[in-house]
């Protein structure tokens, strides 16, 4: 038994009061004279002890009347909680696009809202948390008005980011106890973020009824000429073999092609559309097949003309630079160092220092202004440098300087395959490869960090690419001539320089994921106050976007929210056209075991119903009250005085 208001019994010790009061009798007999009182000893010794008895009942009533006035206002209870802690309750519950599949009784999401409005209590505080939206304290009605309005989206959270979110919560709270209820189809196997120490909460699994999915897991266009495009289309499979599924391509509402396909079981396959060449395509894919997730048999993508990259090379003429950047995707232009046109240096996109002897003030100067304004440069020594002019620009950029030239032959023998130029270059890691050799090559004293692309035998980098404020620089180690080198002739030149170039203007692709970080650059000169916007028929946002002497970077994550696509404006008018699509991870078919969890995890329990949890939760934590108890039984104890008062003769 617990009490609300404890201090309230220290008032017990008044009791001795009446004890006293009963043990002594304070007031004075008076003495009567008699004639004869003989004959009447016996009476007064039977009179005298019935007057004890019924004192001492008098007292028992009284006592127990005080006592049970003094508990009552002490309200006494029983309960697993004290009556001055609030209970609050951290409900997690999952509003990724998988939960929008359907379930025993009907949509999984629906279902679970419709549950926890049905079965929380109106006394106890709540706090809500969707793959969205945090909502903090609220009542009952509260979370009833936002689980009625609450959607599926295709963002999604990790255990420990909701589990700091609930430890954020709870730590200015006093007095207030708290239960964590975790409701989610545990997508996509979530185990290694269960620990000893996770803290205790009660898991509900979401289980589809279903167990069949088929997907558009990718689109890319695998050739493309004047006349058609040739585009592929991956689909993967979730399940048993398939056959004659439709599938259907269309752009603005019209439908250009369709065919149907057959898949065997728990596989991808590559399907192929040709489809006549158009100025620009906003492709609809449509697969119609009944299955648990609708919404990843819709893709949208894009195709439109690429935009050429501007590429100046100053310097010497090296002949394989103009047979990678081909005139069907850059504008590569050549200038040697004493005719080089400094105005139009502003309106390309990559330069390159090609093995130039020398390299003039003013020519230092134009490329530091280049890299503040965006732009990429790569540079490659001559066997004949002038350092001091070379160490005058590295200095400027403040990357470092060069320390001295080595005659020496080495072999290129270390790729860094995670480094975006080259990361999607090699299927796998190649281990028996071919390695270049440079018979001489510069050391580097550095004064920032780098990120090597390419390595030497003896760890020194042959690239190295300096991350700027806004631009980046490729160092390059060695010069590039057939003297120096025989890298010209190795596989690696054409990704390595090709991507140098992609890299330095970052062109819509034809599809982006949604809630990912996604880079876009814009042609576009603007003035200071102009402000680029991301619109569809349904929504407008500004995306984050830095500008710079002649484009605008646009980054894209958190929103936009739905799949579709969205048109990048200046003021009204549209500039490019982009599309948006589900996360693969949503489509995913494998969830986490709950009960090999459990198992391993004993302070987590794991129930497959939110209302007999919800049920368990309120009547472990409700409170019992017994004030009223003990005022019957003070009112019991004033009727027994009355009674012996009244009836007990003496």
């Amino acid at each position: 038994m617990q009490f609300k208001n404890p201090e309230i019994l220290y008032f017990l010790a008044l009791l001795i009061i009446p004890i006293l009061v009963h043990l002594f009798q304070l007031q004075k007999f008076v003495k009567i004279p008699f004639t004869n009182v003989a004959f009447l000893q016996q009476l007064e010794q039977q009179t005298r002890k019935s007057s004890r008895i019924k004192k001492w009942l008098i007292l028992a009533c009284r006592l127990l009347l005080f006592s049970a006035i003094l508990f009552a206002f002490s309200q006494p209870y029983l309960s697993n909680k004290k009556a001055v802690e609030k209970l609050h309750t951290f409900i997690y519950l999952d509003n990724s696009l998988s939960t929008d599949s359907k379930g025993e009784k009907g949509k999984l999401l629906q279902i679970s809202a419709q549950e926890i409005i049905k079965n929380t209590s109106e006394n106890d505080i709540y706090s809500l948390q969707t793959n969205t939206n945090f909502y903090k304290n609220i009542t009952k009605k509260e979370l009833k008005d936002i689980l009625l309005r609450i959607k599926n989206t295709a963002k999604s959270l990790n255990f420990n980011s909701i589990y700091l979110k609930n430890k954020q919560n709870q730590s200015y709270k006093i007095k207030t106890l708290s239960n964590l209820i975790y409701i989610s189809d545990f997508q996509n196997n979530y185990k290694k973020e269960f620990t000893n120490v996770t803290p205790s909460f009660s898991a509900i699994n979401l289980e589809t009824v279903k167990k069949e999915n088929i997907s558009i897991d990718s689109v890319f266009v695998n050739e493309r000429s004047s006349s058609d495009i040739t585009i592929n289309i991956i689909i993967k499979n979730q399940g048993t073999q398939k056959k004659n599924i439709p599938i259907a391509i269309s752009s603005k509402s019209k439908l250009i092609s369709k065919q149907s396909f057959s898949i065997d079981k728990d596989s991808k396959k590559t399907i192929e559309f040709k489809i006549q060449n158009q100025s620009e395509i906003q492709g609809k894919i449509n697969i119609t097949y009944n299955d648990t997730f609708s919404f990843d048999n819709t893709f949208f993508f894009t195709l439109k003309k690429r935009k050429k990259i501007n590429i100046l090379a100053i310097g010497n003429e090296l002949n394989f630079l103009d047979k990678i950047y081909t005139k069907e995707e850059f504008n590569y232009t050549f200038s040697p160092t004493q005719n080089v046109n400094y105005n139009n240096i502003k309106n390309q996109n990559l330069i390159i220092l090609s093995e130039a002897e020398n390299i003039p003030e003013i020519l230092s100067n134009r490329l530091v202004e280049f890299i503040k304004n965006g732009g990429n440069i790569v540079i490659i020594p001559n066997s004949k440098s002038n350092n001091t002019s070379y160490n005058n620009l590295l200095s400027k950029l403040q990357i470092g300087k060069i320390e001295s030239k080595q005659q020496d032959s080495l072999k290129i023998t270390k790729i860094n395959f995670n480094h975006p130029l080259l990361k999607n270059v090699f299927v796998k890691q190649v281990q028996n490869f071919q390695y270049p050799i440079v018979n001489e090559y510069y050391t580097f004293k550095k004064i920032s960090s780098s990120n090597a692309i390419l390595t030497f035998e003896n760890n020194q980098p042959f690239i190295q690419q300096f991350n700027k404020k806004n631009g980046n620089v490729f160092l390059i180690a060695s010069p590039l001539n057939r003297e120096s080198s025989n890298f010209i002739n190795s596989p690696l030149v054409v990704p390595v320089f090709y991507n140098f170039a992609q890299s330095s203007f970052k062109q819509s692709d034809i599809f982006y994921r949604l809630h990912k970080e996604n880079n876009i650059d814009i042609e576009i000169t603007t003035n200071k106050d102009d402000v680029l916007t991301i619109a569809s028929k349904e929504c407008t946002f500004i995306p984050l976007q830095r500008k710079f002497q002649n484009k605008v970077r646009i980054t894209t994550n958190d929103k936009p929210e739905k799949s579709g696509f969205y048109h990048i404006l200046k003021n009204k008018d549209t500039l490019e056209t982009i599309a948006f699509n589900n996360p693969k991870s949503e489509s995913s078919l494998s969830f986490l075991d709950l009960n090999e969890l459990k198992s391993e995890n004993s302070n987590i329990t794991v129930s497959n119903s939110i209302t007999s949890v919800f049920n368990n939760l309120n009547k472990k934590n409700k409170v019992h009250w017994l004030w009223k108890w003990f005022l019957a039984l003070a009112i019991v104890s004033l009727l027994l005085e009355i009674l012996i008062l009244k009836f007990y003769k003496t």
